[in-house]
């Protein structure tokens, strides 16, 4: 039987939380699918000291409910990621960090903040939505010939919703000018998936794919994503 791949669940683990419940389920039906052992380990922001710590692991997943105990924790696990390049998945406040660690460490704008953990920032990449998607299923449009479309075989997707930040519009275009890139976007043209070019796997979706594992799907994005961990 082939080794097991473990997979860091870069977050502070709250059974009360439905992504943190569909995540092992997802986990486990893309293991059955794929036909390979995958095992996640719950990994809490505020144990994560440096990439050392993390040079066990496979791949990364940066999971929902945010803010993180430990900002700085979440940003080095997925710097590790991106610079390593060991497959990372991001979905909504993973999402939200993987922007704020590419703008600060890629563009160099040491002050990018997240508005949930700064109010006050002079530039806050991540910054409340204009229409809180809490609890909100949306239609979602993606890019040709992104890991997403290939992902779920199809242009236009409909996902579920926990979260109140997203990218902050007056920095999108800068921070999706390549080589991330803006991939999946909802009715009103606001940006909710990422993907960074020139990685084995590096996406980021604010929208949160592991909860159709609690109806028994398999979701095709973490199908994906554990296809790139193999």
């Amino acid at each position: 039987m082939p080794r097991s791949i473990t997979v860091a669940l870069i977050g502070d683990y709250d059974p009360a939380v439905t992504a943190h419940q569909a995540i092992p389920r997802a986990l486990s039906l893309a293991s059955e699918a794929l036909g390979f052992p995958i095992r996640g380990e719950w990994v809490p922001t505020a144990d994560i000291q440096g990439s050392s710590y993390l040079a066990r692991f496979a791949a990364f997943w940066c999971v929902p409910a945010s803010p993180y105990r430990s900002t700085e924790g979440a940003l080095t696990a997925i710097r590790h990621a991106r610079e390593a390049g060991l497959p990372f998945l991001g979905t909504c406040g993973g999402f939200q960090h993987a922007v704020l660690e590419y703008a600060r460490t890629v563009l160099g704008w040491v002050d990018a903040e997240h508005a949930e953990t700064t109010p006050n920032a002079s530039r806050p990449v991540v910054a409340a939505l204009a229409c809180s998607l809490v609890e909100v299923t949306n239609r979602i449009r993606l890019a040709p010939e992104s890991r997403l479309a290939m992902a779920y075989q199809r242009l236009e997707i409909e996902e579920g919703y926990h979260c109140r930040f997203g990218i902050n519009p007056l920095f999108s275009r800068e921070l999706t000018a390549g080589p991330l890139r803006a991939v999946a976007w909802d009715a009103t043209g606001e940006v909710r998936a990422i993907e960074l070019d020139n990685h084995p796997f590096f996406a980021g979706t604010l929208f949160q794919p592991e909860r159709n594992a609690l109806r028994g799907e398999v979701p095709p994005l973490i199908r994906a994503f554990l296809q790139a961990v193999r």
